[in-house]
C-alpha cells in the first residue's frame, strides 16, 4: 500500500481539529495546547496538552481512515530505511487517541499500559508496511494490525467516544 505525504497530513490535520474541538466541549477542559510543531514535544511524540481541573494530560493523536478493517495500526518503525522507531514505541504521552476520521470514532488508549501489553503480545498480530513517496524517494512505515476487539478485551482502561 502506498500513501502520499499529502494524504497523511490531511488525515492528521482533520483528526487533530476534530479532537481539539471535542476536548474544548468537555466540561473539565480549561485549555488545550497544540504542541505538534514544538521540537521539545515532537521528540517525545506528543501532540496536545489537555489542561483540566485535575492537571495536565499529554496526548498523542493517530488519525486513520481504514475503519472497515476493524483493526488499529500500531507503528513499530516510522521510517524503516533510517531505522526510526514507530511513535507507538516511544511516545511519552499519557494517552494515545486513535481516531477514525470517516466515522468520527475515537479510541482512547492509556499509555504506557497499552505499549507494555503490545510488546508482550505483538508477535501474534500481522505485520504490514506502507510506502510513502517523498520527492523522488520513499520511506517505509511498518506496524502491526491489532484487532480493536482484542485491544478492548485485553487492555484495561481503553475508552471509546463517538465525536
Amino acid at each position: 500500500m502506498t500513501y502520499t505525504m499529502h494524504d497523511a497530513l490531511e488525515v492528521a490535520k482533520l483528526a487533530t481539529a476534530d479532537i481539539e474541538a471535542w476536548l474544548r466541549s468537555q466540561l473539565e477542559t480549561i485549555d488545550i495546547v497544540n504542541v505538534e510543531d514544538d521540537p521539545q514535544f515532537q521528540c517525545r511524540d506528543i501532540d496536545l496538552i489537555w489542561k483540566t481541573h485535575n492537571g495536565e494530560t499529554l496526548i498523542e493523536i493517530k488519525g486513520d481512515r481504514w475503519n472497515k478493517t476493524r483493526n488499529l495500526f500500531f507503528e513499530t518503525h516510522s521510517n524503516l530505511e533510517k531505522g526510526t522507531p514507530g511513535c507507538f514505541l516511544y511516545t511519552e504521552a499519557d494517552w494515545l487517541f486513535y481516531y477514525f476520521v470517516n466515522t468520527r470514532q475515537l479510541y482512547k488508549l492509556p499509555m504506557p499500559k497499552t505499549r507494555e501489553w503490545f510488546l508482550i503480545t505483538m508477535r501474534r498480530f500481522q505485520e504490514r508496511s506502507t510506502k510513502t513517496p517523498v520527492g523522488s524517494n520513499y520511506y517505509t512505515t511498518v506496524g502491526r494490525l491489532v484487532p480493536i476487539a482484542v485491544v478492548m478485551l485485553e487492555v484495561p482502561g481503553v475508552k471509546i467516544e463517538q465525536l
